[in-house]
């Protein structure tokens, strides 16, 4: 690809997808607004999976906190 062609991808990829910002001496290219599509996934299954961890798991007053059904105490082994 010559320099040329590699000028006219990059106008037309700038027309598409909005301003380019370059680092690392053209290395690295930034583009504004544009997110993959397999991360939204993976929001979305942390997002879910994190509200079921709460629900399920973080229930009750915490370990050594809650009293014991059987005697009513609040120590869990004489019971």
């Amino acid at each position: 690809m010559t320099a040329r062609d590699e000028a006219r991808e990059l106008e037309e990829r700038e027309r598409t997808h909005g301003p380019i910002e370059e680092y690392a001496r053209g290395e690295i290219r930034a583009y504004h607004g544009i997110v993959n599509t397999w991360l939204l996934a993976v929001y979305a299954i942390l997002a879910v999976w994190g509200i079921y961890y709460l629900f399920k798991y973080w229930g009750g007053l915490g370990p050594g906190l809650a009293r014991c059904w059987r005697c009513a105490s609040s120590m869990p082994w004489p019971c």
